[in-house]
């Protein structure tokens, strides 16, 4: 819900009010992103809907559209614990990338960071880093920020 909402909202229901808000765009069928489950465990989430539906986003200064085509975006994603160091994270990419073709879209954005540091803990890792997003086809657009990068997948015809 954190692209979705203004800040101030965020924050005001973060918790429980939150998990209902996504609960409640899930309930109306609205596209929120894929869940990756490995035997029958839930092992990840990655969020993606047309940029549109990202208010926050939308509102951004550093990721403000490079262009009027219509876009959907990767904003963040998460892999569990015992489920990390494996490469999932290319292949949650690359399955949200086909959930987002399946659901009509020619350009797909995401919003990596490039970590601080070697020692970044992954829970600040929420939105990706660029060599992952690079790996699965997805080339820089612009950079307005040393840290945060903007990239695209354009779907081949």
């Amino acid at each position: 819900m954190n692209w979705r909402l203004k800040k101030a909202d965020f924050e005001a229901q973060k918790g429980e009010k939150n998990k209902q808000a996504m609960y409640q765009l899930v309930e109306n069928d609205e596209s929120v992103g894929i869940l990756l489950y490995i035997n029958d465990q839930p092992a990840g989430w990655c969020a993606a809907s047309p940029r549109n539906q990202y208010g926050r986003l939308e509102r951004s200064r550093v990721f403000k559209r490079v262009d009027d085509l219509p876009v959907w975006s990767i904003t963040c994603f998460f892999i569990a614990k015992p489920f990390r160091r494996q490469g999932l994270s290319a292949e949650l990419i690359q399955a949200t990338v086909n959930f987002c073709i399946q659901n009509g879209a020619a350009v797909i954005e995401a919003y990596p960071e490039i970590p601080y540091n070697s020692n970044e803990p992954a829970a600040f890792l929420w939105k990706g880093i660029p060599s992952v997003f690079e790996k699965a086809g997805f080339r820089e657009t612009v950079r307005r920020s040393k840290w945060k990068r903007m990239m695209r997948y354009y779907v081949q015809k």
